[in-house]
């Protein structure tokens, strides 16, 4: 039988400390044949000719910082192989990583693979195990700082990891891959909605060992995307009743975060998101009618999937998250069962 013939998508932006051992990682994976294909956004070290250097590996290089989203379609769309995986270039994937998650993505029913994202400094914690979902948008690294005995078990998950994932190229073709106008953050989010939506499942291999050179960061930049990002999925992916019975809570999380920007300083960010919505809302329109066309699974199904708490275990929640908590999920237990009724 002949082996899976996989395209590693990594991008480079930065110092890159990490970028030469990540690429050559990839590189010895085994039981594949394996491209690498990285896209140098702005590399400032000579990590990036060292991996230029590299047997089996191509460096693109875009007029200019193209983000996560653009960078992964531009080195999706040299694929040669009939697999996608793609790597974050601060992740390094044990050499049967690559092989496993994409035989996981290979099953009948599944719509991608990710692998088991460990703390690098300690590799016997998590740092993802996949990630959980709010309904309000919001998802976070899941398992993050839990020994990975406890995540031993290979199991369906509400979002992948973008650190370490594979699809096929083909179902990548079809779904038009992430939207380059997310630049960076949510854009996993989102494809995970999408191919739940398509009645596909998303999985994690416990055993796809990848250690993460893993650092939250936060900056005025983050903040920005990630908030704008978070409410483009949210306009464009759920169904129109969704939408509406949600309205109360999305208003009020509206609110709450624009106090949250308030004090935490990040308010010109938050407004920054909203204009950038009016002003792209014919784009978002087009989106919308996209993806509600493309599904075929309802949020109803989906919203067993997600969750009411915001708990995440890498950052610091802002004050007054225990209240809203709390008030989330009592709204959730009212309406989620009435989106199950069609």
């Amino acid at each position: 039988m002949s082996r899976p013939r996989v395209s590693a998508v990594m991008l480079a932006y930065g110092p890159e400390p990490w970028l030469v051992d990540a690429a050559q990682a990839v590189l010895a994976s085994g039981g594949v044949d394996v491209e690498l294909i990285v896209v140098d956004n702005g590399c400032t070290s000579d990590s990036i000719d060292v991996v230029k250097g590299l047997p089996g590996a191509r460096v693109l290089r875009p007029q200019g910082n193209t983000g996560y989203s653009g960078g992964c379609r531009i080195g999706a769309a040299e694929a040669g192989g009939d697999w996608l995986v793609f790597v974050n270039s601060d992740a390094v994937v044990a050499a049967d990583a690559v092989a496993k998650i994409v035989a996981v993505a290979a099953e009948p029913g599944v719509g991608a693979a990710m692998g088991s994202i460990r703390l690098a400094d300690t590799p016997d914690l998590i740092n993802s195990s996949g990630n959980p979902l709010h309904f309000i948008g919001l998802s976070w690294s899941g398992g993050n700082g839990e020994p990975a005995s406890a995540h031993a078990r290979r199991t369906p998950v509400p979002s992948l990891s973008g650190c370490c994932f594979a699809i096929s190229r083909s179902l990548w073709q079809d779904l038009d891959g992430f939207a380059a106008e997310y630049f960076a953050y949510h854009e996993d989010t989102e494809l995970s909605l999408r191919l739940w939506q398509r009645g596909l499942r998303l999985e994690y291999v416990p055993d796809a060992v990848v250690r993460h050179h893993y650092a939250f960061s936060r900056n005025a930049l983050k903040f920005y995307l990630v908030e704008r990002n978070r409410l483009i999925s949210l306009l464009t992916a759920y169904e129109a009743r969704t939408l509406a019975m949600l309205a109360p809570i999305l208003l009020l999380t509206e609110a709450a975060m624009v106090v949250t920007a308030l004090g935490g300083g990040w308010a010109r960010q938050k407004f920054r998101g909203w204009a950038w919505l009016w002003r792209n809302r014919a784009w978002l329109r087009a989106r919308r009618r996209r993806l509600q066309s493309e599904r075929s699974v309802p949020d109803g199904v989906i919203a067993e999937l997600m969750t009411a708490r915001v708990e995440p275990s890498n950052v610091d929640v802002p004050v007054g998250m225990g209240v809203f908590n709390v008030v989330a999920s009592a709204y959730w237990a009212l309406v989620k069962p009435l989106l199950r009724r069609r």
